[in-house]
């Protein structure tokens, strides 16, 4: 979407933005000219900012991404920040501080007077889609799809709801499948998978401590996502690996669908680190949309949730923004409700200087 990242330079009167995406890798920000005439190259931390009682921790966010900002700032010459979208996962059910305090510390340290807040998804979709109508599903470790019409009924979401009540076809769900497949092999049982087993033991050791290393693990769906290339690395001599990625293909198109904003023609695109593993997800894909999601034209993701922050910034201070928005999923702060911070460190509302 953005091009090649370039190496920016100040000019009088140029305006800028940034894009922030946090996840659960780190926190990667980029730094773009209004106009849309260039994007820096990404500035990266690879410590995310952790979860506490009130969700994402802001004071933590803010101590990874404003040292990454202003580092970038400084190299292109850019003395403030006109518009940001801070894209970060979690954001609709983990972002209450973030919205409470992200809005005066981005405007003290970086100028901002405009700011989105956005769920991962939404920067996930306009990474991939820009800001047109259609469908995209992202999905990495989890899965979430989420389509809009531009017809003012906001967005539509599917699933996204965790490894244990959903995220059904993502990277931890086909993990858990696999491994299931193992132990039933191990057992003796019917729809055991052999070649499943071997990878397991390979990767885990004896499958009798398996167990052991998911139950206790606060990041288990990333150790069951972590053997989903393992499944699909079986896929073509297995038939139960090949199965395994034709139900999580099936379940993919099926939160499609339930997200297409109206029947008829849609684009659908396919966007996070899952669908890397290639041709053994994306064939039963290809095979089964026109039965479960007819009339949609897959095409590809344009650019990342990174790129998706950066173009929700630049439309935001062009006034050109025209996805829906939502108290979770996609926020937006103006000047005129941004708040500075005063000598005692706490928020006070905004004057008419400060607008």
């Amino acid at each position: 979407m953005t091009g090649s990242p370039q190496r920016l330079s100040g000019a009088p009167g140029t305006g800028w933005v940034l894009g922030v995406d946090s996840g659960g890798s780190g926190v990667r920000v980029a730094l773009a000219r209004a106009d849309g005439s260039g994007t820096t190259a990404p500035a990266v931390s690879d410590r995310p900012a952790p979860v506490g009682e009130r969700g994402i921790e802001a004071a933590s966010l803010l101590g990874l991404l404003l040292p990454l900002a202003e580092r970038l700032m400084r190299e292109a010459g850019a003395p403030r920040i006109s518009a940001a979208c801070v894209g970060a996962a979690g954001m609709a059910s983990l972002g209450d501080d973030l919205r409470a305090r992200l809005p005066a510390a981005l405007s003290d340290a970086l100028g901002v007077t405009e700011l989105a807040l956005a769920g991962d998804a939404v920067t996930a979709y306009a990474g991939a889609l820009g800001l047109r109508p259609g469908v995209v599903v992202a999905a990495g470790t989890g899965m979430i799809a989420l389509g809009t019409g531009g017809d003012g009924q906001g967005w539509r979401r599917a699933d996204g709801w965790g490894h244990l009540l959903g995220d059904d076809g993502g990277g931890a769900w086909i993990g858990r499948a696999g491994l299931a497949a193992a132990v039933r092999a191990h057992d003796g049982r019917a729809g055991g998978s052999g070649p499943l087993l071997a990878r397991a033991r390979a990767l885990f050791g004896p499958v009798e401590k398996l167990p052991g290393q998911l139950y206790p693990r606060p990041d288990r769906p990333a150790v069951l996502a972590s053997f989903a290339p393992e499944v699909a690395a079986c896929a073509a001599q297995d038939p139960v690996a090949a199965g395994i990625l034709r139900r999580a293909a099936a379940h993919i198109l099926e939160s499609a669908a339930a997200v297409r904003p109206a029947a008829g023609p849609v684009d659908v695109a396919f966007t996070g680190g899952l669908f890397k593993m290639g041709e053994p997800l994306l064939a039963p894909l290809r095979e089964q949309a026109a039965r479960l999601l007819p009339e949609a034209a897959l095409v590809p993701a344009a650019g990342d949730p990174l790129d998706g922050a950066v173009l929700i910034a630049g439309a935001l201070h062009g006034g050109r923004l025209t996805l829906p928005t939502d108290p979770a999923l996609l926020s937006l702060i103006r000047s005129s409700r941004l708040v500075r911070s005063g000598s005692s460190g706490q928020p006070r509302p905004a004057t008419e200087r400060d607008r």
